[in-house]
């Protein structure tokens, strides 16, 4: 299934096996709410169908919808289909992860974005094939260049949400990817520069352990231009970082021969008081990174914002 070529062609001949069949042929515009909802819900559904089967093939744990990434993946959709541009940055200069944060999670993201500009239709039944043929299309991306495709199939994901958007036969697609691994106790979103905050945590999955906790600093957004928003790009956390480590019990010690400074408990619950290091406003991004034994890397599992200003 790895080397499977799907042409676009295949797409456009396939039956599109709906439980709504009579309206699938019926254009977006004409439809009620309740039908609207019904099958972009089944839209949804149906990526989520072919992302499974193929981390299946990589036998790499199923992932499940969520809700929280599913109504930001939405949003960003629809703010790309109307503002004719394709990008992982929003119209305010807000990233994936910062655009989760803001609206509540604190959990780590990766997106996948993709996009058609000229469908063949508003349809349900061709919409089906043409956000199927997007999504395959990043799936079937060849080394080096298959950053999309190592996202799908990226074993620490547990949850995936979908935004799907359409504007004038402008298609959108976001799949915004979550890992589900620490629950962070309420932290406030905003704070002042170099103001101290206190992150306290709990790991919820008892085979993984706290390795370290990573607090990035990067400038507060400024709304960039169309002409960039159109230009394809990649994103990243920032450059700039402070690490704090679990504390370890006396005589041990680090290789700094620091003891570390996270209060880590037999319960797998953490706390650690972390200053916002800079004198300037910026967003501050807590990455608890986890792993389960000394032999695997650490992956990041968090991605909580905070705006100091």
């Amino acid at each position: 299934m790895n080397n499977l070529k799907l042409p676009r062609r295949w797409f456009l001949k396939a039956s599109a096996a709906s439980a709504m069949w009579p309206l699938c042929r019926t254009p977006l515009d004409q439809l009620q709410a309740a039908d609207l909802k019904a099958m972009f819900d089944e839209l949804r559904g149906n990526l989520l169908q072919l992302i499974n089967e193929e981390r299946a093939v990589e036998k790499v744990p199923e992932l499940k919808l969520d809700d929280l990434a599913t109504r930001v993946a939405t949003a960003h959709a629809e703010e790309m289909a109307k503002g004719e541009f394709v990008s992982h940055w929003g119209l305010t200069g807000l990233k994936p992860y910062q655009r989760y944060s803001l609206a509540g999670g604190y959990h780590a993201t990766q997106e996948n974005v993709s996009a058609a500009d000229n469908t063949w239709s508003n349809k349900f039944a061709d919409l089906k094939q043409d956000t199927s043929y997007l999504h395959v299309r990043l799936y079937q991306e060849q080394p080096p260049n298959d950053g999309h495709r190592k996202t799908i199939l990226a074993p620490q994901h547990t949850h995936v949400g979908f935004g799907i958007a359409l504007e004038k036969l402008r298609l959108r697609v976001v799949e915004l990817f979550v890992s589900k691994y620490v629950e962070f106790k309420p932290s406030t979103p905003v704070a002042k520069p170099r103001e101290t905050i206190e992150i306290a945590g709990q790991m919820i999955r008892s085979n993984f352990y706290l390795n370290t906790i990573e607090v990035f600093y990067e400038p507060l957004p400024v709304a960039p231009e169309k002409d960039w928003l159109r230009e394809v790009r990649s994103y990243s956390l920032p450059d700039e970082s402070e690490v704090f480590r679990p504390k370890l019990s006396p005589p041990l010690m680090y290789a700094d021969r620091r003891d570390g400074t996270i209060e880590v408990a037999p319960d797998l619950s953490f706390r650690v008081s972390v200053q916002l290091y800079k004198n300037t406003p910026g967003i501050y991004t807590i990455v608890c990174w986890v792993r389960r034994s000394r032999s695997e890397k650490a992956f990041p599992v968090t991605g909580l914002c905070v705006r100091a200003e």
